[in-house]
């Protein structure tokens, strides 16, 4: 399925193929089986529309200011077919294809942000964690107005992606307009990107937290492996667990529905509605629960796209966890990856994803349970006020309790103390274990 806004031809090597297409798992799909002769029967070729292209194409050889050839002519015509069909259908050239297999395996080169196109200029979807594009401070939203200098206003997906491209540890200069403000450059050094897609740690004692970014072949059995960290670490059940999915563009799909059923014991997690018989899927929950179902608090926002929204869509539906943050990025279609001959294929959107309570979030996106929005957050020094337990002769505790003079409360940085949306959702389980006596 895939992600990307409004967007793209193909989100990326300086990102990630957006999203990884496939309808099911890595594998590219197999051609609908619809036979030839059906096809034929059904819709005659439109022999007027045929002339006119072949006219079209002899007028171009014979006139046009510099020699074309016909396969340069033959392949921009198949592109502009699948480009006006939606903007996540696309053809891939042998390059195009490799890039976006690679992107589900999570290796592949370029910047680190996946970008879709949005009123003629290229918008950044999100950016990769720990990538260049991220450690350079690009977020989420904004335009990408000029590459090297040129513009991009007027240039396709795929112009603009390949010049991102490049050999790793070259330089490129990205302008880029954030909210409206004004223009301001951000160089970055191209590099491999190895992309992690699940990343895991205790918040505080009885508390974990895993973040995905990006549904790759291999995510669902990682967030499993996670959950069993996490235990381990706590050294007994958890008591609630963060799942962030704030900026995932999304993947594959077989993925998400993996990770869905990570917190599930029954009922559908996900269906696809399509025209082509294989495009007809429903996916439901195994009894299996690697979560022993702990309370749970999920984490989106404009960025979190495609696969993203299948997950957060399947638990709200399941009513298995609290969403919180800001309304999803509303990417609905399911793209299949069709391969042709010479090392081409046809991404193709081949269906509509429909959540357990048949919401098509097309367009739309899914609606947190609780809106918080992104704020900064300030720590305010700590004032040095002498405690009891600062005083010269001050008794003992009664119950024995070891004394806390000031300064005594410090601890080290956690993540969640200077994101608030994450503050919040750990504040949100602590309020649920309490209600419920735990």
């Amino acid at each position: 399925m895939l992600h990307s806004p409004r967007l793209t031809q193909l989100a990326l090597s300086i990102a990630l193929a957006v999203g990884a297409p496939l309808a099911t798992a890595a594998e590219p799909a197999k051609p609908a089986a619809v036979p030839a002769t059906e096809v034929t029967a059904k819709a005659p070729l439109p022999l007027e529309e045929l002339r006119t292209f072949a006219e079209v194409m002899d007028r171009i050889k014979a006139a046009y200011v510099e020699p074309v050839d016909d396969k340069t002519l033959l392949e921009n015509a198949i592109k502009g077919m699948l480009s006006n069909l939606d903007p996540h259908s696309a053809y891939l050239g042998p390059e195009d294809f490799q890039e976006l297999q690679e992107s589900t395996s999570g290796e592949f080169g370029g910047l680190g942000i996946e970008v879709g196109q949005e009123d003629g200029f290229i918008k950044v979807v999100s950016p990769i964690d720990d990538t260049p594009a991220s450690r350079a401070g690009v977020q989420a939203g904004d335009l990408i107005v000029k590459i090297n200098g040129a513009p991009t206003r007027g240039q396709t997906m795929t112009e603009a992606v390949d010049k991102m491209r490049g050999k790793v540890g070259e330089k490129i200069t990205l302008t880029l307009v954030r909210d409206g403000g004004t223009p301001f450059d951000v160089t970055l050094a191209r590099a491999v990107i190895q992309v992690k897609s699940v990343k895991s740690q205790l918040l505080e004692n009885d508390y974990g937290y895993i973040r995905i970014t990006q549904f790759q072949v291999k995510t669902g059995d990682e967030v499993g492996k996670a959950l069993a960290k996490l235990r381990k670490d706590n050294g007994k059940k958890l008591r609630g667990v963060v799942l962030d999915l704030r900026n995932n563009p999304g993947g594959v799909l077989q993925s998400a529905v993996e990770v869905a059923d990570h917190f599930l014991t029954k009922g559908l997690i996900v269906y696809t509605k399509g025209r082509i018989a294989n495009s007809e899927l429903r996916f439901s929950a195994d009894p299996a629960d690697a979560s022993e179902g702990v309370p749970l608090v999920v984490l989106i926002n404009g960025g979190s796209a495609s696969a993203s929204e299948i997950v957060a869509g399947a638990l709200q539906d399941q009513k298995r966890a609290v969403l919180m943050g800001t309304d999803s990025f509303g990417k609905g279609s399911v793209q299949t990856v069709l391969p042709l001959a010479n090392d081409r294929a046809l991404k193709l959107t081949t269906a509509l994803y429909f959540t357990p309570n048949g919401r098509s979030i097309q367009a739309q996106g899914i609606v947190p349970d609780i809106e918080v929005r992104p704020a900064k957050l300030t720590a305010e020094a700590d004032i040095d006020n002498f405690k009891e337990a600062d005083l010269q002769g001050h008794l003992g505790n009664g119950n024995g309790g070891a004394d806390r003079p000031t300064g005594s409360g410090k601890r080290k940085e956690r993540p969640q103390d200077d994101d608030f949306q994450l503050s919040q959702a750990l504040s949100l389980l602590k309020g649920l274990n309490i209600t419920k006596g735990d």
